[in-house]
């Protein structure tokens, strides 16, 4: 606990620098991914980190220098023409986006590992640590990087602010925003440079291998949470912000833990932790309401067949045995046992030894299911002109969906008719 209140409270220098690094690194990737995660080029994001290397690779053979200020503008221009490689190669030929994709991202890593191979075997003092692009090196960080950081931060995150309303019209609708004057590929050349600068001040983090996590795997996670762009946005840059928190403790307490790996790890598990468990969008959430939706069609399906065997005889209240609800409606036995005792706990089912009876609540139940399904196969047999024979099944699943609302104007539509398609009475 000691350490950890050391650790938070930022009294170590080296850990200072390291904490407030890559939260700023952070920071840019988070906004900027979340656009890209959004007009689906996340793949984008692993050319360019992957095309960096040899614009840092020809920086540093040119300047004998680890400046950040020299070796950013050279990682800038070949990740800037590798999406334009991109572009240019998905429009004029026939290979799709992400084979042009694939190709320009092996080809500049290819040549990045080749210059950064020549640079090791010249034998210069000044290249020593050059490799930690590679796979990042978060502990690398020195202060005077923290002013470089921030400033690219701040001008990034300024100007999706200023854009953020032509950045959101042409993520979600670019035809639309092309038709009321919007200047489409101005605006996509601003955001895919703002792109470029974040994934090159992230690299020396998290490196090119990982930095395409770090881009689009926030946005993923958030995406799970909310549909409105701006907490979208807000929990991307949460999420990265405590990665990069945990990630560097975790290097902290272990110091032979890299800080990177990490952080990636850290954020695919709230990634992988929101795809199962965010609610209304989760794997879980979505099993339990398919399997919610799914018991009440076997509950309805059961009390629409009490309710038609009662219409033989027009006697509702009287007890059926689950050999006749079977033979009346063929349902899994297994599952059948469960959902009666479950509709006689709610008030719609009486069991004695004779077998089972609809209350008044669930005779209206019953009825209301039967009505929805002879109400939509007159619907299809008038209004669509199908045959009588062929509207049962549609009715089977529409019936179980159909609110007040579209059932009285469904009958209304229907002049309020009084038989279905097979002559059955539709009940009032």
């Amino acid at each position: 606990m000691n350490e950890l209140i050391r650790f938070l409270l930022l009294e170590d220098p080296n850990v200072r620098t390291v904490v407030i690094g890559t939260i700023l690194l952070n920071l840019s990737a988070s906004v900027v991914g979340s656009f890209a995660f959004l007009q689906k080029k996340s793949l984008s994001g692993d050319a360019v980190a992957h095309s960096i290397l040899p614009g840092i690779c020809m920086a540093f053979i040119a300047f004998q220098t680890k400046s950040l200020w020299v070796l950013l503008p050279g990682a800038f221009i070949t990740g800037w023409l590798s999406l334009y490689l991109v572009d240019l190669i998905s429009h004029h030929s026939k290979l799709k986006q992400d084979t042009a994709i694939a190709v320009v991202l092996s080809v500049f890593f290819a040549i990045g590992i080749i210059l950064l191979t020549y640079i090791q075997h010249t034998g210069s003092g000044a290249q020593s640590g050059l490799d930690s692009f590679l796979f990042g090196k978060a502990a690398a960080l020195l202060e005077e990087d923290l002013i470089t950081y921030g400033i690219i931060s701040i001008v990034v995150i300024a100007v999706t602010a200023f854009f953020l309303k032509e950045f959101t019209l042409i993520s979600f609708d670019t035809a639309y925003a092309a038709s009321i004057g919007v200047p489409v590929r101005k605006l996509q050349l601003v955001l895919t440079t703002l792109t470029v600068i974040a994934i090159v001040t992230g690299i020396q983090s998290v490196g090119v291998v990982l930095m395409s996590a770090m881009l689009i795997t926030p946005a993923v996670a958030a995406r799970y949470w909310t549909d409105n762009l701006k907490r979208l946005l807000l929990l991307a840059v949460l999420f990265n912000s405590l990665a990069a928190l945990a990630g560097a403790y975790i290097s902290y307490r272990y110091p032979s833990m890299p800080t990177g790996p990490w952080i990636v790890l850290i954020i695919s598990i709230f990634a992988f932790v929101s795809i199962l468990f965010a609610p209304k969008k989760g794997i879980i959430y979505s099993m339990y309401r398919t399997f919610k939706h799914k018991s009440l069609i076997l509950k309805e399906n059961i009390l629409k067949a009490l309710y038609q065997l009662g219409e033989q005889e027009n006697r509702f209240h009287d007890t059926h045995s689950l050999n006749n609800l079977l033979a009346k409606r063929r349902l899994p036995l297994w599952q059948v046992y469960p959902t009666l005792y479950r509709l006689r706990f709610e008030g719609y089912l009486e069991h004695s030894t004779a077998g089972w009876a609809l209350t008044p609540e669930g005779i209206e139940r019953g009825k209301r299911i039967v009505r929805l399904h002879r109400l939509w196969e007159m619907y299809l047999s008038k209004n669509l002109l199908l045959a009588s024979d062929h509207v049962h099944d549609d009715a089977e699943t529409i019936e179980h969906i159909l609110t007040p609302e579209l059932e009285a104007r469904l009958e209304k539509s229907l002049n309020f008719p009084q038989e279905d398609p097979h002559a059955s009475k539709i009940p009032r």
